[in-house]
């Protein structure tokens, strides 16, 4: 066995060797010639790779499909590990909800008997009117804005016209069909406010920026950044309570005023018709009331 194994090792040997030197020779000749197969006769190379792509499309396609179902199975296993954890994060938040939802009824219910043993009076009703936005005035000395809506929609001079977030201005202009509305920002703008937390009241005055200042503050008034601000009811033209802003910044007695209102955002507007109580209609006429208490008299 020993003789004959040491004879096919000796045959072998040279024709490896002879494989080993010519097999990088033979490469180079092969590509050679399907290069030049290639130019000589470019149909017959297309044909051959169309034909090998046919071949290989179902097998391709075939060995495609379990990387795809698993795949598939993978992304809803996901999806249901995402859902498992919305579900449960959701039902932390509703839990959440529902507590705050019963101390805030509690809440209404404690104010309610509160102003009964006062015998306050509530607030005067509030009808909104909505009004589109038709101009603009954004000169450097001016701030106001069209509204398409005027005194025969029950608007008149004084009422405050609201946005999406929060306070925009007040009404200075009433036509028969429009009015103009004068924004926080205006350099003549001047809007009774409160700080929400500590409830100390001032001033919001416009300086045709976009960022108002609050001025006419009590001297022991602590104003950080983001306290919010609200409308006070002042003067009784405005209700109570109404958003503003926050205040942006507080530079020694300097506090300047973030408004939620996006001015460049604004289309529509909701005019509030807000009397006090014992305050005339608007649609009342002066002379008609001087008349009555002729009458009465």
């Amino acid at each position: 066995m020993a003789p004959r194994q040491g004879i096919a090792i000796r045959l072998a040997w040279p024709l490896k060797t002879i494989i080993q030197r010519f097999a990088f020779l033979a490469l180079i000749a092969v590509s050679i010639a399907l290069l030049f197969l290639g130019k000589a006769n470019i149909g017959v190379i297309e044909g051959l790779r169309t034909t090998t792509t046919d071949i290989m499309a179902p097998v391709l396609s075939a060995i495609s499909q379990p990387v795809d179902a698993i795949n598939a199975t993978v992304a809803k296993v996901q999806n249901l590990t995402n859902i498992v954890e919305e579900n449960a994060r959701l039902r932390e938040e509703n839990a959440r909800l529902l507590k705050w939802q019963a101390v805030g009824r509690a809440l209404s219910q404690e104010n309610e008997n509160y102003r009964q043993l006062l015998n306050a009076l509530s607030d005067p009703l509030v009808l909104p009117i909505t009004a589109r936005v038709v101009g603009d005035s954004g000169g450097s000395f001016v701030r106001t804005l069209l509204l398409n809506a005027g005194s025969d929609d029950g608007i008149r001079v004084g009422q405050a016209a609201v946005g999406p977030l929060g306070l925009v201005g007040r009404i200075v202009e009433v036509g028969n069909s429009s009015s103009r509305v004068l924004l926080l920002t205006d350099l003549n703008s001047r809007i009774p406010a409160v700080l929400e937390k500590s409830r100390h009241k001032g001033i919001l005055v416009g300086n045709n920026s976009a960022s108002p200042t609050l001025e006419f503050l009590p001297n022991n008034a602590v104003v950080v950044p983001g306290d919010r601000i609200v409308t006070s009811g002042d003067g009784g033209m405005l209700p109570a309570g109404r958003p503003i802003g926050i205040v942006s910044s507080v530079s020694g007695r300097r506090i300047r005023v973030q408004t939620f209102t996006d001015w460049s955002l604004l289309e529509y507007v909701s005019v509030l018709r807000y009397d006090l109580p014992g305050m005339s209609s608007p649609d009342e006429n002066p002379g008609d009331m001087g008349e009555s208490r002729l009458d009465a008299k």
